[in-house]
């Protein structure tokens, strides 16, 4: 008894030792899915704010006048067909862009060899003189041969009375090419290569628009439109590619997408040309990363409403176009083809060798808005 009574004295007098922590395993929380309702519904109308709530979504379509979206929704009304060959309007170089005026030596073209699809008329004319000016030498590619002739011996002849006394004309030649088949791309190339020695430059112009609402539009105009802008581009670049990565050459290909790769145009119908415009823009960001190892460098102008004579056709047959396309550009005025001459310049040259996969857009502001 004695022994029991120390022991718990003993015990009483021990100092208890701090509990040791112990970690329980952590929970993981619990989740209880919540139900959301997918049952539309209209907003009721303000009391207060009557004379507003036609104009929300609590108003039904039309309500608050004929003016809805007016300015923002195509016009099933506005048809445009491309013309016939026959029919295109010829174009001309532009005047008093030559002469030497002193600039960064990086924007010469001096010693190189350009190409450029659609080069007979319009926006490819006048990049072509914009290469031609910068001292590149041209060939021009063109479904119509005898127009592209004609074009060739106009940017000499200009050349000629902007440089006089110049000592060496640039060497612009004309070639036939249904960009859209393989086998005439290949034989096109080939036939540039036969007469200037080789290429450093392509600028692919080569493109037409057609407004058609989506529903009516002919399927197989639609295939040509594709198979034009699309295929076309990309034929092209991948040829003049292959032929400098044989040369294991440096090099620039630009292409000429629109703004209408980028937004929807309105009141003209045209979605094939807007997905075809958007998918050029993409090729060259694409294409510009696969061949970047080997110094090829893609990029993309998107110009916005131009000017050219076949715009002109256009809108003497719609002369409520104009009021409307400017009324949506910030500068509130159309480019002209001469206004894509820098740009093109810059893209070509040395001036941008640190620019690829870029879309340069030259729209007046319309795509910021």
């Amino acid at each position: 008894m004695f022994q029991s009574r120390v022991l718990r004295s003993a015990f009483q007098v021990v100092p208890r030792c701090a509990p040791r922590a112990r970690f329980a395993p952590r929970r993981q929380p619990q989740f209880t899915p919540r139900s959301f309702s997918t049952t539309p519904f209209r907003l009721e109308k303000d009391e207060n704010g009557e004379e507003h709530d036609s104009a929300t979504t609590a108003g039904q379509p039309g309500e608050s006048g004929d003016h809805e979206g007016q300015f923002a929704r195509t016009d099933e009304t506005v048809r445009v067909e491309y013309p016939e060959e026959e029919d295109l309007p010829r174009s001309a170089p532009v005047q008093g862009r030559g002469g030497r005026l002193r600039t960064l030596a990086s924007f010469s073209l001096e010693g190189r060899v350009g190409v450029v699809t659609g080069g007979a008329r319009g926006l490819g004319l006048v990049m072509a003189q914009a290469l031609v000016t910068s001292g590149a030498d041209v060939a021009l590619v063109d479904m119509n041969r005898v127009e592209a002739v004609h074009s060739a011996e106009q940017l000499i002849q200009n050349f000629r009375n902007e440089n006089p006394g110049v000592k060496r004309l640039p060497k612009v030649t004309a070639h036939f090419c249904d960009v859209s088949s393989p086998t005439s791309v290949n034989d096109c190339i080939a036939e540039i290569i036969k007469t200037h020695g080789k290429i450093d430059n392509l600028v692919t112009s080569a493109g037409f628009t057609e407004n058609y609402n989506a529903i009516s539009y002919p399927y197989d105009r639609m295939q040509k439109l594709w198979s034009v802008n699309v295929d076309g581009t990309y034929l092209f670049a991948v040829g003049v590619a292959r032929h400098l990565l044989e040369r294991q050459s440096p090099g620039s290909i630009v292409f000429i997408g629109s703004m209408s790769g980028a937004i929807v145009n309105v009141p003209q119908p045209q979605a094939p040309y807007n997905a075809a415009k958007a998918a050029v823009r993409h090729l060259a960001a694409s294409l510009a990363v696969e061949w970047a190892h080997a110094g090829i460098r893609v990029n993309c102008i998107s110009p916005g409403y131009m000017l050219t004579a076949l715009t002109k056709k256009i809108l003497d047959d719609n002369p409520d176009l104009k009021k409307q396309w400017t009324s949506l550009i910030p500068q509130g005025k159309m480019g002209r083809p001469e206004d894509l001459m820098g740009a093109v310049t810059f893209l070509a040259s040395d001036a941008s060798l640190y620019v690829t996969g870029a879309d340069l857009r030259v729209d007046g502001g319309y795509t910021n808005t």
